[in-house]
């Protein structure tokens, strides 16, 4: 049994879905290299990108192996058929069957792609698959792209990040705005890297659902869809967004850049009526609430006896007596007696118990609230991890308590350096276990120069100077 990363676990429930065609599962080593170098299939189909899943060693040789959602559920079982390995770790290949219950999120709205495809009209149909809210423009560039190539129009919102479902309710919302008829699939298709890989798998999954065009950035070479740019529309003086051919320039007026939208969107200033509906609006301010309204995480890292832990309570306290959100403290000691209670001081324990700490944190700031975090987080691989995952949902800002290891030793209160000096303790940060010390931190403290309140200071400082939280008067 196994539990895909999230993005892995998108991939397989379209695979399920039938949008990947002709894959049925995951790669061979072999199509893999033939994707990366020719992107193409190994009988030379075309194939933007590779579809693999991440196992560890012990279970990627197994004749099967059963796919699970984070909640445990069964999604799927690989028959591994030509299990392989390279740097990135070991692959089991082959193809899926599905479990009896398909899972996802907004399942119910997500029927196979042959079924939507079966239930399209005859005709051209124009593939959309936004990421972000549709307003005006977008609504107006869809609406004259549709009524040149007497198209149905196929929406397939991409859900990812932390709200999706957020992204897809805003689509609905802007259902009166669309060409009569529009049909509404999401799909769970997760970014890749590559921006021109990742148009074309999109332009595959397009059509995997029906679509003869789609609406795209640029042309696209070796697209199973006709690749349509979008038509330039101008906002006039009436407010209205219309063919650029059919404005004069001395009437048309600006329209919203992407920054001015999100300073818009931070300060929780109402977007205006020319832009969106009142309706996308609100679904666009539950995908991008004011920076006053996030939740975030402050990371503390640093030595044992750094004052890591003395800062937290501190902040927790200063949060919580002028600050609206409520306020979560994941200190270390106490969240191994709890949360990671039977893990030991390997590496490989100490980045479980980093990681445990970080997707709390992550759900803390995910539901709006402030989650302060304390554990010594040596590597930093397991930091960068849990900036990732905060990253997500809200704010994330690591704090470096990088106060000197003499002044942690004198202030040894439980004698654990000693007992790491004499050899007694084992595997022990700063003495016989390395720190890396961070590079990226957002902020460096050292509590051997600076006051508790100082310390605190300068991190609610930083906090107001990134707009997540107000400023107020110490009492």
């Amino acid at each position: 049994m196994w539990v895909p990363e999230p993005a892995e676990l998108s991939d397989v429930e379209l695979l399920l879905d039938g949008a990947f065609p002709p894959l049925r599962g995951f790669l061979t080593a072999d199509e893999v290299e033939s994707v990366r170098t020719r992107q193409r299939l190994d009988a030379d189909v075309p194939w933007p990108e590779p579809i693999t899943l991440t196992v560890p060693e012990e279970i990627a040789a197994a004749e099967e192996i059963e796919l699970r959602d984070v909640e445990g559920a069964p999604v799927a079982v690989i028959r591994n058929e030509a299990p392989w390995s390279d740097e990135a770790g070991a692959h089991p290949a082959g193809p899926l069957v599905a479990a009896e219950e398909p899972t996802g999120v907004l399942r119910r709205m997500r029927p196979p792609a042959e079924r939507v495809r079966a239930a399209l009209p005859a005709g051209t149909v124009l593939g959309v698959l936004p990421e972000s809210p549709l307003h005006h423009r977008e609504l107006a560039q869809i609406r004259q792209l549709a009524a040149e190539l007497d198209a149905h129009v196929l929406i397939l919102p991409r859900m990812s990040g932390p709200r999706p479902e957020a992204l897809v309710q805003s689509v609905l919302a802007a259902r009166p705005e669309l060409p009569e008829g529009t049909t509404i699939v999401p799909v769970p298709l997760v970014r890749r890297a590559d921006p021109k890989r990742d148009a074309l798998l999109a332009a595959h999954v397009a059509a995997a659902y029906g679509a003869t065009h789609l609406l795209s950035a640029g042309p696209l070479e070796q697209a199973p869809v006709q690749a349509i740019e979008a038509p330039e529309v101008v906002r006039d003086h009436a407010d209205r967004w219309r063919p650029a051919a059919q404005v004069a320039p001395s009437e048309s007026r600006p329209g919203l850049s992407d920054e001015g939208l999100r300073e818009l969107l931070d300060s929780g200033a109402a977007l205006p009526d020319w832009f969106t509906t009142p309706a996308i609006a609100e679904q666009q301010r539950r995908l991008h609430p004011p920076l006053t309204a996030r939740g975030f995480t402050v990371l503390f890292t640093g030595l044992s006896g750094a004052g890591k832990s003395t800062l937290a309570r501190a902040l927790r306290d200063e949060l919580s007596r002028h600050d609206h959100r409520a306020v979560t403290l994941l200190d270390g000691d106490v969240v191994r007696r709890t949360l990671c209670e039977g893990l030991g001081f390997s590496a490989e324990d100490r980045s479980r118990n980093v990681r445990r700490i970080g997707y709390v944190a992550a759900e803390v700031t995910r539901h709006g609230g402030a989650a302060i975090c304390a554990p010594i987080a040596p590597y930093h691989a397991d930091r960068d991890a849990v900036r990732r995952m905060v990253h997500e949902a809200g704010g994330f800002v690591l704090v470096h308590v990088a106060t000197p290891l003499g002044e942690c030793e004198r202030r040894d209160r439980k004698g654990l350096y000693r007992k790491a000096r004499n050899g007694s303790l084992p595997e022990f940060t700063g003495v016989s276990a390395p720190y890396e010390v961070p590079d990226d931190a957002d902020l460096v403290l050292d509590t051997s120069e600076l006051s508790q309140d100082e310390a605190v200071g300068h991190v609610v400082t930083l906090l107001r100077e990134r707009g997540w939280v107000r400023s107020w008067t110490s009492v």
